[in-house]
């Protein structure tokens, strides 16, 4: 029987992403999700799911749920003995966090909170923990590798994600148990920047200043969605060794700044894109990208694509979903 993985926040865009490469992979993934980061589709089935159950001729047991709901969440878990759980659910906008921060302390730390005491309740040993490279704050050496201080956040977002990490670790040293695996991945990704739709056929991008950097826009490693699933899965395997406490950074190791990122999506959409500078997002570092050295010799995982496949691929995506996943048409 393929081993069952639990995948909270597995409607949204990297989780459903993992559910793919899950499947593909030969795992059995349950997914739960309350709609906050994805879109509803038929059936009440987030519309992610929906395309991936077409396109790959398969059904995917999805429960409507949030992290704070602990009964519910037990009865997930007596329902099915899982292997392992991938955990994405969580609020993610970092200006958001800056403006709410006690709305993410709450549901970020109480939900992973609830998720951790039910999964020692039933004796589910082995965690993938999707984090942030916020964790290390503004950077004191670039590339950033695993041995980077780790605490100094710039945003409410990047605290509970460190305060997650703590948490495993801590949960990690009470337990003293030879078969707990709990691996931490944090992604150096960036994304562009306030993106409005005018037309059909154009963007207007607001791009946050930063003065330290090249051509004063923010830089980040940028790295393909599938690449990253990927790196998911390959950490998924590595539980198998009773590996511990772990922690990977996944990229492409290579900076980027958002102002590259327009001019390599201007050539993948054969059109010119308007943009304005604008002051910093607050909590935003400048600089950010990964070494990730580490989880290539010891999950076997490097990152495959490119810049310009990236933006190509973004672009086919947008072009063939012009209004996202609410126009239901392309998968």
């Amino acid at each position: 029987m393929p081993q069952k993985i639990l995948v909270t926040g597995g409607g949204g865009y990297i989780g459903s992403h993992c559910v793919v490469e899950l499947i593909e992979a030969g795992y059995h993934p349950v997914v739960i999700d309350n709609f906050s980061n994805a879109v509803r589709g038929e059936g009440d089935v987030p519309e992610s799911l929906r395309r991936i159950e077409k396109f790959l001729n398969t059904q995917i047991e999805f429960h409507e749920l949030d992290l704070l709901d602990k009964p519910g969440l037990e009865k997930i878990f007596k329902k099915h003995s899982f292997y392992a759980v991938m955990h994405f659910a969580g609020l993610k906008a970092v200006g958001e966090s800056v403006e709410q921060p006690l709305r993410y302390y709450r549901v970020n730390l109480t939900g992973t909170i609830n998720l951790l005491e039910v999964m020692q309740s039933h004796g589910v040993r082995n965690l993938v923990f999707s984090s942030s490279a916020t964790v290390y704050g503004d950077p004191q050496k670039l590339p950033i590798d695993e041995q980077h201080p780790v605490g100094g956040c710039t945003n409410p977002y990047g605290k509970t994600k460190y305060f997650i990490e703590e948490m495993i670790r801590d949960q990690c040293t009470a337990e003293k148990v030879a078969d707990l695996s709990i691996i931490t991945l944090l992604t150096l990704f960036g994304r562009l920047v306030k993106i409005h739709r005018e037309s059909q056929t154009t963007f207007y991008v607001v791009l946050s200043h930063c003065v330290f950097t090249p051509d004063g826009t923010g830089v980040r490693d940028y790295i393909h969605v599938v690449d990253l699933a990927k790196g998911h899965i390959a950490a998924v395997r590595k539980l198998k060794d009773n590996c511990g406490c772990k922690v990977y950074n996944l990229g492409t190791g290579t900076g980027y700044s958002v102002l590259q990122m327009v001019n390599a999506m201007e050539k993948a959409s054969g059109q010119k894109i308007a943009y304005q500078i604008a002051p910093r997002r607050s909590g935003d570092v400048a600089s950010c990208y990964a070494d990730p050295t580490l989880a290539e010799k010891e999950l076997a995982w490097k990152a495959e694509y490119g810049l310009e496949r990236m933006c190509e691929d973004l672009w086919r995506w947008q072009s063939q979903n012009p209004t996202g996943f609410s126009n239901g048409t392309q998968p």
